[in-house]
């Protein structure tokens, strides 16, 4: 699945037919996803069968991850539920270095003889493809942390809210939408749990559970004397919350252009369902934008997709290695910038962090998918380029010794590869709010939301839409606006950032299926901002009236 296609996902009543194999499993009752899995001690004795097999095979390292993956999801359109799906996936990936060469395999016979026969194959084909290696995989050392464990620190289980109470929220908005001049809403609500046990041979035995929600949809409206209609999608964010993300229990809400509203810690879809049909209806008569050079005003839903692909993958280490290529090319951010040390990827004012910590996010977790516990660091500082994202056997091409601690697999049938952490742009230092900062713009463009975007394989050069477009006059909305896409390339982008809002506008965008890697993975990440301006921005005009 491509990575773009995430955000279509909410109108398919068979949806869960398009989403990544490795995320889905068997089908389950609502019930089951309650059950409490094995046991903690039998998931030890039973990677502990991995790691002794593997070392008496003459592996050198071993890895064990058991993973138990739960999803439930649910499909709406306008006042019909069109699907409910709960899986469940469950079994053991076994990683191994034999003659100095990666190995690894799996299996879902979590018992003692069907993890031998796993490791033996892992170690096997490890064996195999050293005859090849030109050079010994290098680890970076991690700690040996024992037996600990870490959990996403939810309120409220989505597990335990029966679907009843999730159909109806959601039809709910579909009502509203419908009752405020949609022709069409179609909803979804995409729920996970990752119960991940990992252990190595250098004395770790780490125990996780993960959780992560994502509510969304798409409100249409028609004219049917034009012939013409207008989608708009869901303002909400994927984030690593519980299912309080959607009861408002820590609600606050900021007010953006017009009738927007713009959301942090919780999120309302009635009251988003209700703004989107009538900002659906406002976008049929609304003035198509006359192309040209705009100073750019972009609330953090927006700027979070830009982010994610014009910061967040050109600083996958593997890409700019040109090692990786899949989904989304190789980078233009080559070692060489990095080494100068001077390398402007962006204004003063433009400072981005990687970060695995940070409450909330999708790629919140306490360790990684090899055992390295997570961490925060600098990728851009003060507009120089200064790191990039690297796991442990790439550090010391870095000349580092400290893996970053952003592996991943998608699954226990996937081998862990290096993924994208939480990029985000941290908010400004002076106290600055949206509203203030559009009182500065003679002309401008505000943009909320994510849209359609290309952008090419070296992640440079690139064209971004949007879900909402406001047009700024002499520091005044003067109204919604279409058919816009703003057009630079990611060094001109981020140079010509002027302003960034400070902390109390900062909010997150999220992707639920990031995709990278042959055969294909995807994972979920968060990208955080405040909202940001970009001055004298090359707007084109897409020429689509529908």
């Amino acid at each position: 699945m491509k990575r773009r296609n995430f955000v279509q996902l909410a109108g398919l009543g068979t949806g869960a037919l398009m989403l990544p194999s490795g995320m889905l499993g068997h089908s389950i009752s609502a019930e089951a996803l309650l059950d409490p899995g094995m046991d903690r001690a039998v998931k030890k004795k039973m990677a502990d069968v991995a790691l002794n097999t593997a070392k008496s095979l003459g592996a050198t390292y071993a890895d064990a991850r058991i993973g138990r993956y739960l999803n439930q999801y649910v499909f709406t359109r306008e006042d019909k539920v069109q699907n409910v799906v709960n899986t469940e996936s469950f079994g053991i990936g076994i990683r191994v270095i034999a003659n100095g060469t990666w190995g690894f395999a799996s299996t879902n016979s979590v018992t003692e003889d069907g993890i031998k026969k796993a490791t033996n194959q892992a170690v096997a084909i490890a064996k195999a493809n050293s005859r090849i290696q030109k050079e010994p995989v290098q680890l970076a050392p991690v700690g040996s942390f024992g037996e600990v464990s870490w959990k996403t620190p939810i309120k409220k289980d989505f597990k335990e809210v029966p679907v009843s109470e999730k159909v109806d929220l959601l039809l709910n908005a579909n009502k509203a939408a419908m009752d405020n001049g949609a022709n069409f809403v179609n909803s979804a609500m995409f729920m996970v749990n990752e119960q991940k046990y990992f252990a190595s041979t250098e004395g770790s035995y780490i125990d996780q559970d993960v959780y992560r929600i994502w509510p969304t949809f798409d409100v249409t409206a028609i004219d049917r004397d034009t012939n013409t209609f207008k989608t708009r999608q869901a303002l909400s964010a994927p984030v690593g919350m519980g299912y309080e993300y959607l009861d408002g229990l820590d609600s606050e809400k900021l007010d953006g252009p017009g009738s927007l509203k713009l959301y942090k810690n919780s999120y309302d879809i009635v009251e988003d369902a209700t703004i989107a049909a009538q900002q659906a209806k406002e976008m049929l008569t609304a003035k198509s934008v006359d192309p040209g050079k705009y100073d750019l005003v972009l609330e953090p839903n927006h700027l979070g997709l830009t982010i994610h692909e014009s910061v967040g993958h050109p600083l996958e280490l593997d890409r700019v290695l040109g090692y990786e290529a899949n989904y989304a090319g190789t980078s233009f951010a080559t070692l060489d910038k990095w080494k100068s040390g001077d390398f402007k990827y962006g204004s003063d004012k433009v400072s981005i962090v990687a970060d695995k910590t940070q409450p909330n996010t999708l790629g919140n977790v306490g360790y990684d998918d090899e055992g390295v516990k997570t961490k925060k660091w600098d990728l851009i500082r003060d507009g120089v380029l200064v790191n990039y994202e690297a796991i442990r056997d790439q550090v010391h091409m870095l000349n580092e010794e400290e893996s970053n601690g952003c592996c991943y697999a998608q699954s226990w049938n996937d081998v862990q590869f290096q993924r994208m952490p939480n990029v985000s742009l941290e908010p400004g230092k002076e106290k600055l709010s949206a509203e203030e900062m559009i009182k500065d713009v003679e002309k401008g463009i505000y943009i909320a939301g994510r849209g359609s975007y290309s952008i090419d394989q070296q992640r440079y050069n690139f064209q971004f839409g949007g879900t909402v477009f406001y047009e700024i006059k002499d520091g005044k909305i003067e109204g919604m606006l279409n058919d816009v896409a703003y057009q630079s390339n990611t060094q001109e982008f981020w140079n010509s950032c002027v302003k960034v809002c400070d902390k109390d506008d900062y909010r997150l965008f999220g992707s639920f299926f990031d995709g990278k890697g042959q055969p294909s993975q995807v994972s979920a990440v968060s990208h955080g901002s405040s909202t940001s301006r970009f001055n004298d921005v090359n707007v084109i005009n897409t020429g689509r009236n529908v």
